[in-house]
């Protein structure tokens, strides 16, 4: 079997958001939630913390350690190169990729789309991939290391380089970049928690703010709550509260 690698990238200089990474939610670090949750995924071999070489994300490395995961330190903003690097120093046959901007990831879903996953593809359940009904952010992207290292060695668009999943899909548009070399694949989402219109990403004070609600709400009564957990919570409890 090949060597199932997760890389979580992360840093602290986030441009919309800085310091995110660290923000609280329920008495922990952002980024150490994210890994609790992926720590439980049965499909991976290994758990990778992808950040910078740069001194304000020292804390990040040390965060890595605390939670038993592996750490590589690369480019702050080529983030083709950081994956790319962190992928053949863990010897990473097949790469799955999740941002740190994702604090809510679903461990069974995470496994569901790596086994899913066939060689040569760019998998991803991490939002919607030609309407296949997933709420954005509880997934992950699957693709194989020699689909990366052609993008390392022939993408140098600025945006290829800083956003990964360019270099083979591009979410916008729900284009392939190039279908024949890499074929999109993706799978229905579980029609219990079938809610494209679900947005669980932080990149703005608003999006973080309702996290924290979501996990003071959920974390100290479930830790390892469930995305359907997350639904009943939004529909019959934050939503009324919002009104």
């Amino acid at each position: 079997m090949p060597k199932v690698v997760m890389i979580l990238q992360a840093r602290m200089g986030s441009t919309r958001l800085p310091g995110k990474s660290l923000f609280d939610l329920a008495g922990a670090p952002l980024v150490g939630r994210i890994l609790e949750r992926v720590k439980r995924c049965q499909a991976l071999d290994a758990i990778v913390l992808a950040t910078s070489t740069l001194p304000e994300n020292d804390p990040l490395a040390r965060l890595a350690l605390d939670y038993g995961v592996h750490t590589f330190r690369g480019s702050e903003t080529d983030l083709l190169d950081r994956y790319y690097q962190a992928a053949c120093a863990h010897q990473a046959e097949v790469v799955v990729r999740l941002p740190a901007d994702n604090p809510v990831p679903e461990p069974a879903e995470i496994d569901r789309i790596v086994r899913f996953h066939k060689p040569g593809h760019f998998s991803s359940n991490l939002a919607q991939v030609f309407g296949n009904g997933y709420p954005d952010g509880i997934g992950s992207e699957v693709f194989d290391l020699q689909s990366l290292e052609y993008a390392w060695k022939h993408h140098f668009d600025p945006q290829q380089r800083e956003h990964v999943h360019l270099s083979f899909f591009n979410y916008q548009t729900q284009e392939a970049v190039d279908p024949k070399r890499v074929p999109v694949a993706t799978l229905p989402c579980p029609a219990e928690f079938r809610r494209p219109d679900l947005v669980l990403d932080v990149n703005t004070r608003a999006q973080y703010d309702f996290i924290r609600a979501l996990y003071e709400a959920l974390y100290p009564k479930k830790p390892n709550f469930h995305i359907t957990d997350i639904i009943d919570w939004y529909d019959n409890t934050y939503r009324k509260e919002q009104r």
